[in-house]
């Protein structure tokens, strides 16, 4: 039985696969993208440089633009996870003359936005001009509410683009590969080598303590590359290992390779405290530059059988702005013995095979750095909300032992969680972005996507750090909008004189299963269909109650006022019972590594009044807490720091 339903899960694999790779335009689809006056086309397919399709005029064959694959070129993924595949036409002019949405698996359709939108968002782009300054012209504005995947849609028109107008222009050849043994890569001129011998560096540091050996030997051996060619890079790295290292350098850097034998290290130790590989020095026309830290990548033996075997080799990420490793420069490697130093200079310069004669064109800057700088005001305001919640909790002893300072503060606090960073900024977490993320991490995890959403991300961050230290009550219990709209509903209830319901404990453990249940269902399904989980991820109220703030049509409002009208009785019963967001952050919060709610020996079996007054049922019969449902209202450390209220401290009062 288990080996028809693997041949059954390979044969639907490779029909997805084979799917995502018929985007060939037919003649009319051409004709439209690239803008021809001309009767008929004709579509010719081109491998090298570039994976793209010719599009000429059926009469004089004169080349009328070129259309290239988002998904062929650049393994484009959107926020779902899943391949994002749009058609752009660039004529000879470096102008996008077009650009057709294929396929996508964005989650757009449960905030109100149509796939329509979204393709005459793409549309938009027709006009664009990618010249040798930049990009000339404004891109359309990205869509409100779908800020992270039309910043995707963005970055990889343009990126396509850009490599169209410049597939035949200058600068490091990213895109033409060759199978190369070490030996065939050496004769390509891909490495520059230089050898020092233990008695050359003797004689340059003759007062060396310890001293250099005065024997046979190599003190540095070193072969410095570029790694961005693919084939010097693939061949190196392997097809994964060289998508990894180029996938996690920044946009505009380049990748410089430095690899070493002997007794002396290229590397050193300094760098791990001071961040900067002091032992290397870049110099080029008068600039130097010495990699840092943040850039660096560690690498394992080469994969070619023929590579020699390397103490050290190291990938340091170079700006483009500082030094251009297509232009030749210089490597220097200093050993230092006291006062003295030995540098070894190593001039390099790619070679021809792996440059294209012209420079390159300047990279479109992505999208999510505009979005940063957009909502500097606003990340400046969550900083401080977040600096203050942070403080809340970390000292919630003193906190806690002021019961209107608490009140008065908490209240407060979901009141701007709510108003603020729910209606105002539309800050609110949602199960659909933690399918995206699990989706991103199975298909090539890319930070920029993620980086769109400023706010979300940085809720996200800030959620992630809170699950290690307090858990999910962190986001549930004061960032999430929807819960404080919930919370602060149920306050005014009760003061209106509305009796509670008090679920028992048996029901309410039973209920809990509901919540785990829809986030399996919305996540598994999400393999089979994003649309299909998308429309199951309705199950959440947020985006009808915050994202769109209540500007829905009537089945959706009835649903958010049903739970809001259910919690003036049952305060979060949401939170308690549906919520597939709330299930999702409840288990990762396991990995909890403290315990800042304080119990004593006595809960649960002598007394058990913080269990009746959790409003959240967070406390079992036995006065255990929950992590998974506690919420960290901080309700229970009242009562415990609270002589007239807790039995235990009354009755050691009475005794005192």
């Amino acid at each position: 039985m288990a080996r028809p339903l693997m041949f059954a899960i390979f044969a639907l694999f490779l029909s997805v696969c084979s799917a995502w790779g018929e985007t060939a335009p037919d003649a009319e689809m051409a004709r439209a993208l690239v803008g021809a006056d001309t009767a008929q086309v004709l579509v010719q397919r081109q491998e090298a440089p570039l994976p793209l399709w010719q599009v000429l005029d059926a009469g004089d064959r004169r080349v009328m633009g070129h259309i290239a694959s988002t998904w062929e070129v650049l393994k484009s993924t959107g926020y779902s996870g899943k391949p994002l595949d749009i058609l752009v036409a660039v004529d000879g002019a470096g102008a996008i003359t077009g650009a057709r949405l294929i396929e996508h698996a964005e989650p757009i359709l449960t905030l109100g936005i149509s796939d329509q939108d979204i393709a005459d968002y793409v549309d938009g782009f027709a006009g664009l001009r990618m010249g040798a300054q930049g990009l000339e012209g404004d891109a359309p504005d990205i869509i409100s509410r779908a800020t992270v995947s039309t910043g995707v849609i963005r970055d990889s028109i343009l990126h396509t683009a850009r490599l169209l107008a410049h597939s035949d222009r200058g600068g490091i050849d990213r895109v033409s590969f060759e199978p190369a043994n070490w030996a065939s890569l050496t004769q390509m001129g891909a490495f520059a080598t230089q050898s020092v011998s233990l008695r050359d560096a003797r004689a340059a540091l003759p007062d060396a303590n310890p001293p250099i050996p005065d024997k046979d030997g190599i003190f540095l051996e070193t072969w410095i590359s570029v790694l961005d060619p693919a084939t010097i890079g693939q061949n190196l790295l392997g097809a994964q290992g060289f998508r990894r290292a180029i996938a996690a350098l920044p946009a505009d850097h380049d990748a410089l390779l430095i690899a070493s034998r002997g007794l002396h290290s290229h590397r050193g130790t300094a760098w791990r405290r001071s961040g900067v590989f002091d032992r290397v020095m870049l110099e080029q026309d008068g600039r130097q530059f010495t990699p840092l830290s943040s850039g660096y990548q560690r690498l394992n033996q080469f994969e070619p059988d023929d590579a020699p075997e390397v103490k050290e080799a190291s990938l340091f990420a170079i700006p483009r702005d500082q030094i251009d490793l297509a232009e030749p420069f210089t490597v220097t490697i200093s050993a230092t013995r006291g006062d003295a130093v030995f540098p070894i200079s190593v001039p390099f310069e790619l070679d021809a095979a792996f440059v294209t004669p012209a420079a390159a064109m300047p990279v479109p800057p992505p999208a999510w750095q505009a979005a940063w700088q957009q909502k500097q005001g606003p990340l400046i305001g969550l900083a401080v909300m977040l600096g203050t919640l942070f403080t809340i909790l970390f000292f919630q002893d003193a906190f806690v032992k002021r019961p209107r300072l608490w009140l008065w503060t908490r209240m407060g606090f979901l009141s701007v969680t709510f108003v603020w960073l729910g209606l105002v900024l539309g800050a609110q977490l949602s199960v659909v972005q933690v399918v995206a993320f699990v989706h991103s991490l199975l298909n090539g995890f890319k930070w920029e996507v993620f980086l769109i959403e400023p706010l979300i991300f940085v809720l996200w961050g800030f959620t992630a750090l809170g699950l290690l230290f307090w858990g999910r009550g962190v986001f549930c219990g004061w960032l999430c909008p929807f819960g404080a709209l919930q919370e602060l509903s149920n306050q005014a209830a009760r003061r209106l004189g509305i009796k509670q319901i008090a679920v028992p404990h048996a029901v309410h453990e039973r209920l809990w299963i509901i919540k785990y249940t829809l986030f399996l269902a919305i996540l598994g399904l999400s393999f089979y269909s994003m649309k299909d989980a998308l429309i199951l991820a309705e199950a959440e109220p947020f985006k009808t109650a915050i994202s769109l703030r209540f500007v829905r049509s009537w089945p959706f409002l009835l649903f958010v006022g049903a739970i809001l009208f259910v919690g003036l009785f049952v305060e979060r019963a949401y939170c308690r019972y549906l919520c597939p967001l709330g299930a999702a952050l409840a288990i990762p919060a396991k990995l909890k590594i403290f315990d800042w709610l304080r119990r004593r020996p006595q809960c649960g079996r002598e007394c058990r009044l913080c269990e009746q007054q959790c409003t959240v049922g967070a406390i079992d019969p036995l006065g255990r807490i929950n992590p998974n449902e506690c919420i960290l209202c901080l309700r229970c450390q009242m009562i415990f720091h609270e002589p007239h209220t807790c039995t235990v401290l009354k009755r050691r009062n009475r005794a005192a």
